[in-house]
């Protein structure tokens, strides 16, 4: 039995987290021509808005199912979109999930992804008592990397061809906070 799960408004400073909405298609239009986030997400590589409305509902439908959190991170005064973090639980049996998050080019620089990575991690740890949180970054990603350790997540390992990205197996730095 699959335990629909509710996804919550979370306040993250400057930023809100809260759930997609068809509002929310420029954000994924704007994902769409970034040249890495298509490649390891599931945001269209080729935009239309009929995609772009397909990519928001499957954010709707990993709660339903209970893969996962999805949340759009917006700006708290203006409540537009400037990205996505979500906490995916296919390992939650485990005792741990992962996370995973992009934000737009316009938004970059101002805290989006690591003020949104850290109320997700919050939340995560006190409210759904996770013990173990993962992400992953691949090497290159020197701002991902940054964010992940300011929002506390601390640098494990490297795991070698960890992860397929646009066809070829990259490696991922791995990082784990703890509850």
């Amino acid at each position: 039995m699959t335990v629909e799960l509710v996804v919550p408004e979370l306040d993250a400073g400057r930023f809100r987290l809260r759930p997609f909405s068809a509002t929310d298609v420029d954000v994924v239009r704007q994902a769409a021509l970034d040249p890495q986030i298509p490649l390891i997400t599931t945001v269209p590589a080729i935009f239309t808005e009929d995609a772009g409305l397909r990519f928001i509902e499957r954010q709707r439908d990993r709660a339903s199912s209970g893969a996962g959190y999805s949340f759009a991170i917006a700006e708290s005064a203006t409540d537009r979109a400037v990205g996505q973090v979500g906490l995916w639980l296919r390992d939650l049996d485990q005792g741990r999930a992962s996370l995973g998050y992009w934000v737009v080019g316009p938004a970059r620089g101002r805290g989006a992804a690591a003020s949104a990575v850290t109320a997700v991690a919050h939340w995560a740890l006190t409210e759904l008592r996770i013990p173990r949180l993962e992400l992953y970054v691949e090497p290159w990603n020197e701002a991902s990397a940054r964010t992940a350790e300011r929002a506390g997540f601390q640098r494990e390992g490297l795991l070698r061809g960890w992860q397929e990205v646009g066809g070829e197996r990259r490696d991922m730095w791995m990082y784990s906070m703890l509850l």
